[in-house]
């Protein structure tokens, strides 16, 4: 690279190339961050959704394997109600898209877009939390009353903390927003914050279908 110093600035993903200036590459004119797989934080969501994709898999695995060998399943003898778990599916499955809005937004740069779906995201955050809290009521089971009461509690508790934790965050960044000035890696941190919200709806799926139907099939 030769003895001068390289210099490095914020810049949008537009900018133009770099350019060699004598025995010095200058990447002043280069983006301090990117999008989607051009991020960081886009690989260690990657990760972190592998990781846990695979956790609730072998949780899947463990219900169906105990459900298999067990005399009487459910070993309570009853099965979870229906009514809290449906809801959660079609709030859950409604609140992709404010994700979606917020996370075309923050690609976009567009900070007063981002504020307003970044508050209805949390509002959907809340409303599922709070549903969340009457699942685990009308599950019928505790969670030491044998081994389909801890499967179940197990798999829905999983499931939860990811809810909450990303809840948590959205709040976060939605406080960041109002910092001055909002840089753009904090749009790189909202985006991919949306993306691993889509984790959290996808798993939810086979989590409903196995909770709620594994016992009535």
């Amino acid at each position: 690279m030769g003895g001068r110093a390289v210099t490095r600035r914020e810049a949008t993903p537009a900018s133009v190339p770099a350019v060699r200036k004598g025995d010095a590459l200058d990447v002043s004119g280069l983006p301090s961050y990117g999008f989607a797989h051009r991020s960081l934080m886009w690989w260690g969501n990657a990760g972190m959704m592998t990781i846990e994709g695979v956790a609730f898999g072998f949780m899947i695995v463990i219900y169906f394997y105990l459900r298999d060998i067990a005399r009487v399943w459910p070993d309570s003898g009853r099965v979870p109600a229906l009514l809290f778990g449906t809801i959660n599916l079609g709030v859950i499955l409604a609140s992709a898209w404010p994700n979606y809005l917020a996370q075309k937004a923050a690609q976009d740069r567009s900070l007063l877009r981002v504020r307003l779906w970044l508050y209805v995201c949390s509002l959907f955050g809340i409303a599922l939390c709070a549903v969340r809290w009457f699942e685990f009521t009308a599950l019928n089971v505790r969670w030491d009353d044998g081994a389909y009461g801890s499967v179940v509690w197990v798999l829905l508790g999983l499931h939860s903390f990811n809810l909450v934790t990303d809840v948590l965050d959205t709040f976060v960044l939605t406080a960041v927003t109002y910092s001055k000035p909002v840089e753009g890696k904090r749009y790189v941190d909202i985006a991919e914050n949306c993306g691993y919200w889509y984790f959290v709806v996808l798993t939810w799926l086979p989590i409903y279908a196995v909770i709620y139907f594994g016992a009535r099939i």
